[in-house]
């Protein structure tokens, strides 16, 4: 059977491109997933998350060792189940700033991609339950609504924050980012709103559109300068797809760069020196690697005032009778959905810091769990300067590639996320917190100079999962897709996920990735690009008063 479109890769953008590109009947659309369905019902209920970063539906990759970090070795945890990272995170449905994307389009060569632009885009995906306004929108595919279970101690932080000068916000996708408040969930009816569950199962029965899962892609075949098919490896051996139209890579920041690497599409010194034949010389192949860097404060609660009691085996029966029977108590929560943007550097153009408040200790994998209940406040630098890599360890391509944040290599990043932790601890001294919050555990009292943090750091930081850029859309010499998201040099291929980000967002990267796949589709249909947003009033975020007035 011939396709018209073969998707690499069925995470947020593939699914949105599976849907949308699959609303022409004449038109049959090939969805491969190397990985599984998403079945297991950890994968729909908001809390499974917490077994998510622990090792579920992911292919167990790390970081080289981070030279810049005394040698660590980072988790670094990529989705390998339908749905991609959407169905294994903490479904926080941010969208970062109005000038990251206006950089896009000012600074980086992507026309057509600034914030005026994309807005009709996020607000087309959404169905959300509470806002319909210049900025949002209902009726769209995926689910977005405000917390269902959220506990005291998260009014208590959004008072310790405006304590500290932050004000509040009620919603960071809106007219500001800046302030303390509580986040919006990709959750519909109180279950995880994946891009598998909000723009693939309502179509399952489409007749145009195959979805495969246990299917990876190993190598995108060329032939006289046009991608024509792909080779896919599965538990039967390999087999060819052909495509009559285009080859749409959507395989994330780090599978897809591989992927074209694998193919022979990439950087000729790096390709021979693993032993791959070069078809195409493309340099910025697997560079441009952006990362959120997350440092994190871990306090002992006075009581039993977050979720980190739920792990006792009686009390996680209760939890689960509780979801299945009303869907409410522990399993209803996100495990982070208060949080809010600010700023380390005064004279930043937009809030340069992420908090998460975790309802818990050792949430994620390779974080520290306290024995009586603890409550995690993370702090992520949204403007990394750094830059890393994705290169092949080899030319076999089910070998795990090489991947180089290459974290804190250049001494802002450093600086910043030193000083997003020392905002987070002073959050967590506020008296509005004193009744829930017994004492600072980790970094604990006795860290307090800059290198102290910098040790505690380099010991704890792990990725936010924010990965992009490693596909750069743009113009100049290190792009590797135009605005169009073509290849660069070769026809019928396109990347379309937050590997073509040109610069990471303010945010978390689930909300942009699906708006890339919702602008990809119509650019690929070749439809006229949706009306750019006309707003009563223009986005903007306060500037904050000096570091010594909010103490």
């Amino acid at each position: 059977m011939g396709f018209d479109y073969i998707i690499t890769g069925a995470g947020p953008a593939g699914c949105v491109l599976a849907s949308r590109l699959s609303e022409d009947p004449d038109v049959k659309v090939l969805l491969l997933e190397a990985g599984g369905g998403d079945w297991n019902p950890l994968f729909h209920m908001p809390a499974g998350f917490a077994k998510m970063t622990k090792g579920v539906a992911s292919w167990g990759w790390q970081t080289v060792p981070q030279r810049h970090m005394k040698g660590r070795v980072l988790r670094y945890t990529q989705a390998k189940v339908i749905g991609g990272g959407s169905s294994i995170n903490a479904q926080l449905y941010t969208r970062g700033n109005a000038a990251d994307y206006d950089l896009w389009a000012s600074e980086d060569g992507c026309e057509g991609w600034d914030y005026r632009s994309i807005l009709p885009y996020f607000k087309r995906a959404e169905d959300n339950q509470r806002f319909a306004d210049d900025y949002h929108a209902y009726g769209g595919p995926l689910g977005v609504s405000m917390p269902a279970a959220p506990l005291p101690i998260c009014d208590a932080y959004i008072r310790a924050g405006q304590e500290l000068g932050i004000p509040y916000n009620h919603d960071f996708n809106g007219r500001q980012q800046a302030g303390v408040g509580f986040y919006q969930l990709t959750q519909r009816n109180r279950r995880r709103s994946s891009a598998s569950l909000a723009y693939l199962s309502p179509i399952k029965d489409r007749k145009n559109l195959t979805v495969r899962t246990g299917a990876r892609v190993a190598r995108i075949i060329v032939e006289r300068g046009r991608a024509t098919g792909v080779e896919i490896a599965t538990a039967r051996g390999l087999e060819i797809a052909r495509a009559e139209r285009e080859i749409l890579v959507t395989s994330g920041a780090i599978g897809s760069p591989k992927l074209l690497l694998q193919s022979g599409i990439g950087p000729a010194d790096h390709l021979k020196s693993v032993g791959v034949k070069v078809d195409h010389d493309l340099p910025g192949v697997g560079g441009n690697l952006q990362d959120h860097l997350d440092l994190f404060v871990i306090a002992e609660c006075t009581g039993d005032h977050t979720y980190d009691g739920v792990a006792k085996l009686h009390r996680t029966f209760w939890a689960g009778i509780q979801y299945v029977l009303f869907r409410t108590g522990p399993v209803a929560s996100s495990l982070f959905e208060t949080g809010g943007f600010w700023y380390a550097d005064p004279e930043a153009r937009s809030p340069d810091i992420q908090f998460h408040l975790g309802l818990g200790s050792g949430i994620e994998a390779g974080v520290e769990r306290l024995k009586n209940a603890g409550v995690t406040l993370n702090s992520a630098y949204l403007h990394p300067r750094s830059r890393g890599t994705v290169r092949l360890s080899s030319a076999d391509p089910g070998a795990a590639p090489l991947i180089d944040p290459n974290y804190w290599s250049d001494p802002h990043d450093k600086k910043m996320s030193l000083e997003g932790l020392k905002i987070a601890r002073e959050i967590m001294q506020q008296a509005a917190l004193k009744p829930y919050v017994m004492a600072e555990r980790l970094p604990g009292p006795k860290v307090m100079t800059d290198e102290q943090l910098f040790d505690y750091g380099c010991a704890n930081a792990k990725t936010d999962h924010h990965p992009v850029g490693t596909c750069k859309m743009g113009t100049g010499p290190d792009a590797v897709v135009g605005p169009d998201l073509k290849v660069h040099g070769l026809e019928g291929l396109r990347v379309c996920d937050s590997s073509v980000m040109p610069r990471v967002p303010s945010c978390n990267t689930n909300a942009p990735t699906v708006m890339v796949g919702e602008k990809g589709s119509d650019l690929i249909r070749g439809l006229p690009a949706l009306p750019s947003a006309i707003f009563a009033h223009e986005r903007n975020d306060s500037r904050p008063r000096a570091r010594a007035e909010i103490r």
